[in-house]
């Protein structure tokens, strides 16, 4: 597929029915990946670690069951970042406007130390994703946010340390933002690719200036619109869509 027809998937991702965000399926590059976009002005996006009694969701079913009881409905849901064995977010988490975990700025080991990595920020009306030294200067007001690595995708570049043709290849997932922050858009790879394709998806098929590693090897999506709900291991933080 061309990036012009790549580009034409998500328009029709974005358009959905009446407006609302819906997800879709996107090829790029004899690459299939689904599609998810909202509006962060118009569009309920949050993240989800506990429920009221203070225990890990851990699944999308267990976020769905909790929105329903509130008669709120999640529209689509993914992995939302790293985490320990304790379901824990590795590193910096915010919900609510409350800060759960602190910022980490030093490099380590695997992919969430891999510098420059990032930060996914829902503010009152944009989401951006901001690499980590960034965010740390400029401390941008975050209703939601979840940090994560490495970062995929800077100011349009592709992170330096990514491998065209590396062998190690995964189903990925991960959310990217426009440079104005009116769209966030999270793409899962429907079969392993490696990291330097997986960004180029978000770049070269989606346009898109900045984007973040969200995981791999636990990536999961739950859109129930194209029939989709993922089960696997319990999970840590999750982000998705409420209306």
């Amino acid at each position: 597929m061309t990036r012009a027809l790549a580009v034409l998937a998500l328009c029709m991702v974005w358009a959905g029915a009446a407006g609302a965000a819906v997800c879709g399926r996107m090829q790029f590059e004899g690459a299939n990946y689904t599609v998810c976009a909202a509006r962060p002005a118009q569009d309920d996006l949050r993240l989800f670690l506990d429920d009221a009694n203070g225990q890990p969701y851990g699944s999308f079913s267990a976020v769905r069951t909790a929105l329903e009881a509130e008669g709120k409905h999640l529209v689509f849901a993914m992995n939302g970042g790293m985490y320990r064995p304790d379901l824990s977010p590795v590193g910096y988490y915010v919900e609510d406007g409350v800060e759960r975990t602190p910022l980490l700025t030093g490099a380590s080991k695997g992919n969430f130390g891999m510098l420059p990595n990032g930060v996914f920020c829902i503010g009152s009306d944009t989401a951006q994703v901001i690499e980590t030294r960034l965010f740390a200067r400029t401390r941008p007001a975050c209703r939601y946010a979840t940090q994560s690595g490495p970062m995929l995708v800077i100011g349009g570049k592709l992170h330096p340390r990514l491998i065209a043709g590396s062998p190690s290849r995964l189903v990925r997932n991960g959310v990217g933002t426009t440079a104005a922050g009116d769209r966030a858009v999270f793409v899962i790879a429907d079969k392993p690719v490696n990291l330097y394709d997986f960004a180029r998806a978000f770049r070269d098929a989606l346009g898109l200036s900045d984007a973040l590693y969200l995981d791999g090897r636990v990536s999961r999506l739950y859109a129930p619109a194209i029939g989709r709900d993922d089960i696997g291991l319990p999970m840590g933080p999750i982000v998705g869509l409420v209306e």
